[in-house]
């Protein structure tokens, strides 16, 4: 990994840190499966996922909503495997 990757994976896992509980643990276990491993692609989608507000993310998240664009779609049913027992009794 050059450093410019090694700096945005960094911002990214900054940028990771939300206000709402559910969503930090749902990122926490994002970051233990990908490790060092962040690839480009998965970058690039999980950039456009952070510019939302943490509520319309967790709904993305909890499947409470839904998005077309299969990008999102694909990092949110990985999120969503990840979190799977967040948020629920």
């Amino acid at each position: 990994m050059n450093e410019q990757q090694r700096i945005r994976r960094e911002r990214l896992r900054w940028h990771c840190r939300r206000a709402l509980l559910e969503l930090d643990i749902v990122f926490q276990r994002f970051w233990a499966q990908v490790g060092d491993e962040l690839d480009d692609a998965t970058a690039a989608t999980l950039e456009r996922l952070l510019e939302m507000e943490d509520h319309d993310l967790w709904e993305l998240v909890s499947g409470r909503s839904a998005t077309d664009d299969p990008e999102i779609k694909g990092l949110v049913e990985r999120l969503r495997g990840l979190g799977a027992t967040v948020g629920r009794n």
